[in-house]
């Protein structure tokens, strides 16, 4: 299971960088775009339905993954209104 892992992040890897180089700006769209290819060529083997399934679940899970980081980012950024300390 480790080495399909290391398949996985390397070709995730590969995808996003490439993203990265070919758009020129770092944004979750990359990441997104990026499960989705890395999902649909490990599953090329299996036919066009099957890469087009997995590449659709890729996306969708990167998607989610990036929305989660950004909602999380949002919440951990907000300004805190702390009382007011007496003296």
């Amino acid at each position: 299971i480790g080495g399909s892992f290391a398949v996985w992040g390397g070709l995730f890897s590969t995808f996003d960088c490439t993203m990265v180089y070919l758009r020129q700006k770092e944004d979750p769209w990359n990441s997104i775009i990026a499960g989705a290819a890395t999902g649909g060529f490990l599953q090329m083997r299996q036919g066009l339905g099957a890469a087009s399934r997995s590449a659709m679940f890729g996306g969708v899970l990167l998607a989610l993954i990036e929305g989660a980081g950004i909602m999380l980012n949002k919440v951990m950024s907000a300004p805190q209104n702390f009382p007011p300390m007496d003296e």
